[in-house]
């Protein structure tokens, strides 16, 4: 029975496939999504689709990120609309409709656009850790933390713990190492699998974080503090 969170997919259906033949979630696994599911990536659509397979499957825990808010948005206000469209949005509407030349919100079928309206949450807090997406104000409680905190701010290595004592798990401020960045009290698993680098997996009990790429290149490392 493990707790594993995979980071910021965005769009790569392929990488995710290899992290989960890799890691082999059992239907006693909890798996928690950190949000950024879509775009940038190519795939969009076959990430929903897996995504949906893996909810009848085992215990999934779906975070909102950014992008789910933009695209969610766009359908309402064209600000928004275009903001989302030139961050990966095209992408995703692309891949709900490959052989149209201008693809439309109406090209996403409705189970899709519920998905994402009923199924993602804000964070997801244990006994001993935080998700969430991009992270969390370190003077405020989690009930009371800001959408720009949750979904927006980058991670900076001068971050401070969070006045719960927990250790955060996010995404959001790709590492184009491909390697998580670890601070000790937060620990940051987008490692850019739409850029070239991994899709990541950590096993939050065993410390051990899976990693794919849209190539199939796998690897294992050790979660290790900083010194």
């Amino acid at each position: 029975m493990r707790t594993l969170a995979i980071g910021d997919i965005h769009g790569c259906s392929s990488a995710l496939d290899h992290l989960l033949r890799f890691v082999k979630p059992e239907p006693a696994d909890t798996i928690i999504i950190l949000g950024d599911v879509v775009d940038r990536g190519p795939d969009s659509r076959g990430v929903i689709a897996r995504l949906l397979g893996l909810k009848a499957f085992c215990r999934l825990i779906l975070l909102k990120g950014n992008h789910e808010i933009m695209m969610l948005e766009s359908r309402f206000d064209p600000g928004w609309d275009k903001d989302w469209r030139g961050h990966g949005g095209r992408q995703t509407l692309k891949s709900y409709a490959p052989g149209k030349e201008h693809p439309t919100h109406s090209d996403i079928p409705p189970d899709h656009w519920a998905f994402f309206e009923n199924e993602f949450l804000d964070y997801w807090e244990t006994d001993s850790h935080i998700f969430v997406h991009a992270g969390l104000d370190p003077d405020i409680a989690l009930a009371d933390q800001k959408p720009l905190q949750l979904f927006w701010e980058f991670l900076t290595s001068q971050a401070r713990p969070h006045l719960s004592g927990k250790t955060i798990i996010c995404g959001h401020t790709s590492q184009s190492t491909g390697t998580p960045l670890h601070l000790g009290h937060t620990i940051c698993i987008d490692t850019w699998a739409y850029g070239g680098g991994f899709l990541s997996c950590l096993d939050v009990g065993g410390g051990i974080v899976y990693q794919a790429s849209q190539s199939g290149m796998k690897r294992r490392l050790t979660l290790r503090p900083p010194v």
